[in-house]
């Protein structure tokens, strides 16, 4: 895959939540590279629920941008409490790469630690590791002024090298690609709203 600068990329996160909550909203942002906002899709999806994949990948495929779009990228792969993102089956479902961005390396004993409070723990974790090996990245910008400039991701139908160039792209104005900075703050712009 060519990496142009306007690569059309499919940013999600989701809204903040209580655990009261049965549901929370995922924001989806559609940007070219990290210049310009194309577009916004929503769905909603269970808190610690197993339907992140398929809500995701059905808005994809709805959406009116899905021809012209190019990766999908993820908050990290869990939504909504513990409500895991399968990489795989999005990327089979979609035909798209799919990477999961992460701001900081993740402590997988933890995790694995705080879901054996669920039945199907075994699942859940399956999803974790079936999200492969975790790779790192230096971002070297004018505009990003913070000392620690790595960034750690998880990448699916897509080489490391396709998947480096993809983020450096789109980390314009911070170490979180635009796409996800700006459905970030869609997101917690929604916080205590009823939506």
């Amino acid at each position: 895959m060519r990496v142009k600068r306007e690569i059309r990329i499919i940013g999600w996160d989701d809204a903040p939540f209580t655990f009261r909550n049965r549901k929370t909203l995922l924001i989806g942002v559609v940007c070219r590279g990290g210049e310009w906002v194309d577009g916004i899709l929503t769905a909603k999806i269970n808190i610690d629920g197993h339907d992140a994949t398929e809500k995701i990948a059905g808005a994809v495929k709805k959406s009116g941008h899905h021809d012209q779009l190019r990766v999908i990228m993820l908050n990290g792969i869990t939504f909504g409490g513990f409500n895991i993102v399968d990489m795989e089956a999005l990327h089979k479902e979609t035909g798209l790469p799919v990477l999961a961005i992460i701001r900081s390396r993740p402590d997988l004993e933890s995790i694995k630690k705080a879901l054996k409070r669920f039945r199907d723990s075994r699942r859940r974790w399956k999803l974790v590791e079936k999200a492969g090996t975790i790779g790192e990245i230096n971002i070297k910008s004018r505009v990003i002024k913070e000392k620690n400039k790595r960034v750690y991701y998880q990448k699916v139908g897509v080489s490391r090298k396709t998947a480096e160039e993809i983020i450096r792209v789109s980390c314009t104005r911070s170490l979180v690609p635009e796409p996800l900075r700006v459905a970030h703050l869609i997101g917690s712009g929604l916080k205590g709203n009823k939506w």
